[in-house]
């Protein structure tokens, strides 16, 4: 096995993983320490090494609050277990799971952002442990990245300080990363150019921003989307707040040094302690994430989809069946009523009669049946756009019947399956869930092989096959109690959703 190898900085060394055909190495540095001078700064390179460093203990977790501080927090329950995992700004770390025997394999790799609405989460996670991908022949990296305000910080003299690299330092360490593995991964058996790189949440939004970005193109060759939207659009509301450009994020960067943090000025900023800053970061209740630079985001990745602008590639999106749900707060006739005008303003009339005779033929609840799941609409507003353009794109809805509790599939639940890492997980997952999870982890390794997700089972058996998204099958691929294929028509609420926002 792969146990030690070299980098362009240096001998490494990992160790055998629970599955011993496996090697993990933890913790490698693809930049340099983030603190001091470096802080909001766009990743400098890292030193070398003499030796070989031992790479057997994950990095500290880039600043944040402190994961599971609070233990009826939802996600406390689910992977945010441990409040005293070591956190810091040299936190520029990477972590890979390789199968392979040799340097010379040329293994298709996997290359993984976490999500975290871009000012949580961190990328050794226990969902994101990469054995059950690695031992399906996929070599499998997690990129530690900085988030909110020491990732998205945006100030004038920053601006001034470097005109190129002024903000979306976050973006940056994730381009730093894929930089990296494009330079070293065939080191660790890798094939630098077959790279897939995916993401949930955040990560996912991470994914749209470099598919956005003209100055990400060439690092990677597939991508793989999970419950981060899509498109933008009008009804109901907007999931990109807009209007908030670059010179409105420069001064809120100045208030924040202002009025949060108590300075005037960047290099002040720069000598506080990195757990003040977050503290009164927490303490304010601001938040900071991507935005449109003129530099490495030209636009938002909306209108880059739109635009027909994203690079051609195969492409795997999907979302699960209960996230971000905006609906009426109650059955009342009034309140719906109510609601549909706040959020279709002059098409609200049109919505209802379209909802309630859907309600009248299916006998759900009217109050269900107008709910909207905003990261689905998203998500079919870029889907709608990529058939247009006749591009190759895979699209699934994840619904299981989730034990444990009553969350259902929630937003994250995804994950557990598509690591096939039930095992570590606290919910009474039984012989079905494990069959579901080693189809779905199949899938996606198939995809980052040949940007196909199909192929066979472990014993040879051909799974069902995932038709394609096309302009003439809007299909998914449902991942449920059942797998199966949904082929049919969409429906009259969902095809006025589509045509109301494009």
């Amino acid at each position: 096995m792969l146990r030690r190898t070299k980098t362009l900085n240096g001998l490494v060394e990992g160790y055998p993983g629970s599955d011993a055909r496996i090697t993990v190495y933890k913790g490698i540095p693809y930049a340099a320490d983030t603190s001091g001078k470096n802080r909001w700064r766009a990743p400098q390179p890292v030193e070398n090494w003499e030796g070989v460093r031992r790479c057997y203990e994950f990095g500290p977790i880039t600043m944040q609050a402190i994961p599971g501080k609070d233990p009826n927090a939802f996600y406390a329950k689910e992977w945010h277990v441990d409040p005293e995992v070591p956190m810091g700004e040299d936190g520029l770390r990477l972590n890979i799971w390789t199968p392979a025997k040799s340097a010379d394999e040329k293994l298709p790799v996997f290359v993984w952002f976490f999500g975290g609405a871009y000012k949580e989460g961190y990328a050794h996670e226990m969902e994101f442990d990469g054995e059950r991908i690695a031992h399906r022949g996929v070599i499998f990296v997690t990129v530690a990245y900085r988030v909110n305000v020491f990732g998205f910080l945006c100030h004038p003299e920053l601006t001034a300080e470097d005109p190129e690299q002024p903000a979306n330092f976050g973006l940056l360490d994730q381009r730093a990363g894929l930089e990296w593995v494009k330079n070293n991964i065939a080191f660790f058996g890798g094939d630098p150019d077959n790279v897939t790189i995916g993401g949930q949440s955040a990560g996912g939004g991470s994914v749209w921003n470099h598919l956005a970005s003209p100055k990400a193109k060439g690092s990677f060759h597939k991508a793989v989307i999970q419950s981060a939207g899509g498109c933008g659009f009008r009804y109901p509301g907007s999931m990109f707040g807009g209007g908030y450009n670059f010179e409105m994020a420069q001064k809120n960067g100045e208030k924040f040094l202002r009025e949060v943090l108590g300075v005037n000025t960047i290099a002040e900023a720069r000598e506080l302690d990195a757990w003040e800053i977050e503290q009164k970061c927490l303490e304010s209740g601001m938040m900071f994430g991507p935005i449109s630079d003129g530099k490495y985001l030209v636009e938002s990745y909306s209108d880059t989809i739109k635009a027909n602008r994203i690079p051609e590639m195969p492409i795997l999106i999907g979302n699960t069946t209960n996230e971000f749900m905006n609906g009426p707060a109650s059955d009342d006739e009034a309140a719906i009523e109510e609601w549909a005008r706040k959020n279709f303003s002059d098409k609200a009339e049109e919505y209802l009669d379209i909802c309630r005779k859907m309600s009248e033929e299916t006998g759900e609840p009217l109050r269900k049946v107008c709910t909207v799941g905003t990261f689905e609409l998203g998500t079919h507003l870029a889907l709608e756009c990529f058939a247009e353009q006749g591009r190759k794109v895979y699209y699934y809805n994840f619904g299981p019947t989730i034990p444990g509790d009553d969350a259902g599939a929630f937003h994250s639940s995804d994950l557990w399956f598509m690591t096939e890492n039930l095992m570590k997980c606290w919910r009474p997952f039984d012989g079905p869930y494990y069959d579901l999870a080693r189809k779905m982890c199949n899938y996606w390794t198939n995809f980052c092989k040949t940007g196909d997700p199909n192929g066979n089972d472990a014993d040879g058996t051909p799974m069902l096959h995932w038709d394609a998204f096309t302009k003439d099958d809007k299909c998914n691929i449902f991942f449920g109690d059942e797998i199966y294929m949904v082929h049919s028509e969409y429906t009259p609420k969902r095809k006025f959703l589509c045509e109301v926002n494009k």
